[in-house]
């Protein structure tokens, strides 16, 4: 690289590094279709499916039924996901069965990557 000064190459690399932060970070957000819907099969069953059946099907006086929830079709994955991380406490107004819903299900251990892999398996039934 005769020629060249060594600092434009740092330049370059953090001009890329740059770009791919902003794209990651601004609009270029994983969907449901990017992520893993047998492992989000695998949180949901471990973390969901004691509320809202092992496919979905709901429990009474639990979780509803999520095969054919327009709520859960209502929402992007990215909404979804937020709604996930927040739950739904038991005197939320949209709240139709008085049960708390806690954030991420109860499971703390539980990440951003691992709600959008439930996400994807969501997506689905």
């Amino acid at each position: 690289m005769q020629g060249q000064r060594p600092w434009t190459h740092l330049f370059v690399a953090t001009l890329i590094g740059g770009a791919t932060l902003l794209v990651a970070g601004c609009g270029g957000s994983q969907s449901s279709m990017d992520a893993d819907a047998s492992r989000g099969r695998e949180h949901y069953v471990a973390t969901c499916a004691m509320c809202h059946g092992s496919e979905g099907e709901g429990r009474s006086r639990l979780g509803k039924e999520l095969q054919a929830n327009a709520f859960v079709k209502e929402l992007s994955d990215e909404e979804l996901v937020k709604f996930l991380e927040e739950g739904r406490p038991s005197w939320d107004p949209a709240n139709e069965r008085g049960v708390d819903m806690p954030p991420k299900g109860g499971n703390p251990e539980l990440t951003r990557e691992n709600l959008m892999e439930i996400v994807a398996y969501l997506r689905t039934l």
